[in-house]
């Protein structure tokens, strides 16, 4: 529209009587009159005759509070940004729902119980405790349970770790091999029958499902690659069969290559768990390993380890289990009688990071 056209309409809608363009006398616009508005240059606001006259402006008082401005309202057809603090909450909920899906899907499609292995940031013992036996043994010896099998030679008794409530225990392979019936006792003296999941002689390994257990007290898994020597240690298991048997010490040393026999039986048989015979530096301990062995790196320990704490705990300053016990020298000969028997220090555990990575194949009973 053209300057000419404007005034053509202004024309003609002023003969219409029905609205009025332009600056009534006095010289200030009726808008401007009413709301105290600045005054839009090249505008004219519509006014009626008829309309009555507009009250006389009064300006606020002092004690009036002015109206807190709202806020702006955002342009059509744009949505407002949304903050850092807003994005990352939202993150923040997505990935908590996630991280509860994932774990109640694993535990519906596997039917087994989460395995405690956080590592070192799950808390045993509290930092103040950290280091103390008597915190330690509390805290971690409902997770440890004595076995007992029936061999066909004679019985064997050992120790084993509870990993999952509903009574998954992790043993050594020769504390369970060649067993026809195995029973275990709860730190709180539950007996449960137990059948063999999976073995794996070549770490002197076995897992074991107790019969009808639940709601069981499941041991930390901690994280061996971390233990250095000089390391405090406490030792739980059940040498001959005195269950709950609580030790201590330091790590003495780590990497050593311990033999061990993967013959069926081989060691067993001995009324109160007898010694499991064993090979360092070329050297044999405690008897005749056979003619078929397996070699793997040990934790070393002068913690006391007598026959019964094969299978047991080694667990660290912060109550985090950090070996399985397997091995122990000790000074008397197989064939002499137990009570010669006894811990000399030279005691050996296969590190849990071992157990860790083994768990599956075990679950899936692998008999290697």
């Amino acid at each position: 529209m053209v300057a000419g056209d404007s005034l053509v309409m202004t024309e003609s809608i002023r003969r219409s009587g029905e609205f009025e363009y332009g600056t009534p006398q006095g010289g200030a616009p009726a808008y401007a009159q009413q709301g105290g508005f600045a005054r839009q240059p090249g505008y004219s606001a519509p006014v009626n005759p008829e309309w009555p006259p507009p009250p006389p402006h009064e300006p606020p008082t002092a004690t009036a509070a002015a109206p807190a401005p709202g806020p702006l309202p955002a342009e059509p057809g744009k949505k407002r940004p949304r903050g850092p603090v807003a994005l990352l909450a939202a993150v923040a909920i997505v990935a908590a729902a996630v991280g509860g899906g994932t774990a109640y899907a694993f535990q519906e499609l596997t039917g087994k119980s989460t395995v405690a292995s956080a590592g070192n940031s799950t808390t045993v013992v509290p930092s103040s405790k950290r280091g103390d036996v008597a915190a330690i043994a509390a805290a971690v010896s409902p997770s440890v349970v004595e076995i007992n099998a029936t061999l066909a030679g004679g019985s064997s008794t050992g120790s084993g770790v509870v990993i999952t409530s509903n009574g998954e225990i992790v043993t050594n392979n020769h504390v369970v091999s060649g067993a026809t019936s195995i029973k275990a006792r709860t730190s709180d003296g539950k007996s449960y029958p137990a059948e063999v999941v999976g073995t794996d002689s070549s770490k002197d390994l076995a897992l074991i499902k107790l019969q009808g257990a639940s709601g069981l007290k499941t041991a930390a898994l901690g994280d061996s690659s971390g233990v250095q020597v000089g390391d405090t240690v406490v030792a739980i298991g059940s040498p001959e069969g005195l269950t709950g048997t609580v030790t201590s010490g330091i790590v003495s040393a780590l990497n050593r290559d311990v033999t061990v026999s993967t013959d069926e039986g081989q060691g067993q048989g001995q009324s109160g768990g007898g010694q499991w015979p064993f090979q360092f530096g070329g050297r044999e301990f405690n008897g005749d390993t056979g003619s078929s062995t397996t070699t793997y790196k040990a934790i070393q320990t002068d913690a006391s380890l007598n026959p019964g704490n094969s299978g047991g705990a080694l667990i660290d300053a912060s109550g985090h289990v950090i070996g399985i016990n397997s091995a122990m020298y000790s000074s008397s000969s197989q064939s002499s009688s137990s009570s010669d028997a006894g811990s000399v220090g030279l005691g050996f555990a296969i590190p849990v990071n071992t157990v860790k990575s083994d768990l599956a194949a075990l679950r899936a009973g692998s008999d290697s």
